[in-house]
């Protein structure tokens, strides 16, 4: 790789060919100021904000699409580069529907962040601003045209992480908007709901539906018994929103904040996780055996899943009929644990704290409702969590450690790695091997499925069985990997596929990262190393193992697969138009 040399502000950096001005000043700890720029995703040169001053150069130049050269002198803090990045940003506050104290953003806003640093501290324009009416109509995202920036990091996101593309620029100048096309509701457009661009937008534009009155409604109604499971992903993210380090483990605290909340029970999504993988091993393995659809594919991301309804619905018969796990949970608590409680499926309410806004969507959804009853009740991502524990006027730092409900809290490490892409895989292999095998597997970390590139594969010997995988995290590797056995490029007997990018763990609820952030720290990264810290911590890390999964088949179910799993934990799915 060839190396330059290039002056940024007075000091020299070695930088390889083709590095931009940002990315050149970053190595030498000059923080350039961006707003529409999104590190390999959005890197358009739109704000106007990281402009600098190029020695030789006619002009200023947007250094997050400036390649240096050899021998450049750059600087970054001129009066020239101040005053031009302070009249980019009052021309964008100008129409900005600036009602910050009622944003759900305030305090974490990129423009509110640069408004500061720059000193804005008066409006000089008041330009005329836009009236748009809210885009409230999704069950996952509200679309708010009048905060709208014009960055277009949700676009990019949109179009080319997830490879859908249902929103974008309309008309021009003034007049300029990103929505769906024909003033469409982004409920009415094959909109996935995976929330990748909520977490892309760097105002409050996007956000997620909120639902947190719902659930202040129910814990203050005493005829409900009001029950709240809690996903593996939650766990390693929720710590952020008080301040605390990415990756930070706040799984006891947690628990004791929805107790302190007033939830009657706390359960663990993971114990459903153990739960998914009895049914979806099993169901592998009949398909194998008995020739059933090849290749399976997870059906636990409901993002992917309506992906796939609306653009591969030919694939529909090769999902695993097993329902996601918190709707599974969802199923167990109103019948199981009702029952054994003798209470009313109607007067239990489940509460889902996810990851994902794409589970608010998949909740509403009318076949899962196994008890004449949904499944699940309300869906809240991890944002709306700490929000309500802020209301509560708790600290979930300095709360004490506490442990699940037992039964329905009880889990295992397999469980526990459905949050990072490739968990579900690797779940699934340490239990079907021994299945298969009668043999315990020789090591339960299998790192042929982990890690984050786009596309992995593997194969995994069960006895004579050779297991030909695949995992792919993000809709748009899906759609590659997809088309790749369309084509009969490619043979796998069982694939994972997670909506969002890592998969759970940097789901479109999960607390939002700034993009300077995404200069120093992949969030995929640092999240799945807790997720997989927990796992080894774990006494127990194999689905089958778990005691209260074996109490629930001996008393309830029966067997994996059998009527009554069936009729309580798996479902179907439904071909969705394009438009």
């Amino acid at each position: 790789m060839d190396m330059i040399k290039v002056k940024i502000d007075g000091i020299e950096v070695e930088v390889p060919a083709g590095t931009t001005a940002l990315e050149a000043a970053r190595k030498a700890d000059i923080d350039i100021p961006t707003l529409c720029y999104l590190k390999d995703i959005n890197e358009i040169g739109a704000c106007r904000m990281c402009l600098v001053e190029v020695e030789g150069a006619r002009s200023l130049q947007a250094s997050c699409v400036f390649p240096v050269t050899d021998g450049m002198n750059i600087k970054t803090n001129t009066p020239k580069v101040r005053a031009a990045r302070k009249l980019s940003l009052e021309l964008i506050l100008s129409n900005h529907d600036r009602k910050c104290l009622t944003c759900v953003r305030s305090q974490d806003c990129e423009l509110q962040d640069l408004s500061k640093r720059l000193g804005v501290d008066d409006i000089r324009f008041d330009g005329e601003r836009h009236d748009k009416p809210v885009d409230s109509f999704s069950p996952s995202i509200v679309r708010d045209p009048n905060k709208c920036i014009l960055c277009r990091r949700c676009v990019s996101v949109c179009r080319n992480v997830q490879g859908i593309g249902v929103i974008g620029a309309t008309e021009r100048g003034f007049d300029t908007m990103v929505e769906p096309v024909f003033n469409m509701s982004i409920n009415d457009v094959p909109c996935i709901n995976c929330g990748q661009c909520i977490i892309a937008c760097p105002v409050g534009a996007l956000r997620e539906k909120d639902e947190i009155e719902k659930v202040w409604d129910a814990l203050n109604n005493p005829n409900l018994h009001v029950v709240v499971q809690t996903a593996p992903a939650v766990r390693v993210a929720l710590g952020e929103e008080f301040g605390m380090e990415m990756g930070t483990r706040v799984t006891g605290k947690m628990v004791a904040a929805l107790r302190r909340l007033g939830f009657d029970r706390v359960f663990d999504t993971d114990f459903a996780a153990d739960l998914t993988i009895m049914e979806e091993g099993h169901e592998l393995l009949d398909r194998l055996q008995g020739g059933g659809k090849l290749p399976m594919i997870t059906s636990c991301s409901p993002g992917w899943i309506k992906y796939c309804e609306h653009y591969y619905p030919e694939f529909l018969d090769n999902l695993s009929t097993c329902k996601s796990p918190h709707e599974m949970m969802g199923a167990v608590i109103k019948s199981y644990y009702a029952e054994k409680n003798g209470w009313d499926p109607a007067d239990v309410f489940v509460v889902s704290i996810m990851p994902c806004t794409a589970k608010k969507f998949e909740a509403q959804r009318p076949e899962l409702s196994a008890v004449g009853h949904p499944d699940v009740d309300v869906v809240l991502t991890t944002r709306e969590l700490a929000r309500m524990i802020k209301e509560a006027g708790m600290d979930l730092t300095k709360l004490p450690d506490e442990g699940f409900d037992p039964a329905l809290g009880d889990s295992t490490g397999a469980g526990v790695i459905f949050g990072a892409t490739g968990g579900v895989m690797e779940a699934a292999l340490r239990t079907v091997h021994e299945v298969v095998t009668g043999e315990p597997i020789d090591n339960v970390e299998v790192h042929a499925v982990r890690g984050i590139e786009g596309v992995k594969e593997a194969e995994v010997q069960l006895g004579d069985l050779t297991i030909r995988a695949a995992i792919a995290h993000g809709t748009a590797n899906a759609k590659a990997l997809l088309e790749q056995i369309k084509s009969g490029e490619k043979e796998y007997h069982f694939i994972e596929i997670m909506g969002c990018p890592g998969g759970c763990v940097t789901g479109g609820g999960q607390p939002i990262v700034k993009a300077k952030t995404y200069m120093e720290l992949d969030p995929r990264v640092v999240r799945a190393k807790a997720i997989y810290e927990e796992d080894r911590d774990l006494p127990i890390r194999k689905s089958h193992e778990n005691p209260s999964v074996k109490k629930l088949y001996d008393e309830y179910l029966g067997e994996p697969n059998s009527k009554k799993a069936h009729d309580l934990l798996h479902t179907h799915y439904t071909k969705r138009s394009v438009y």
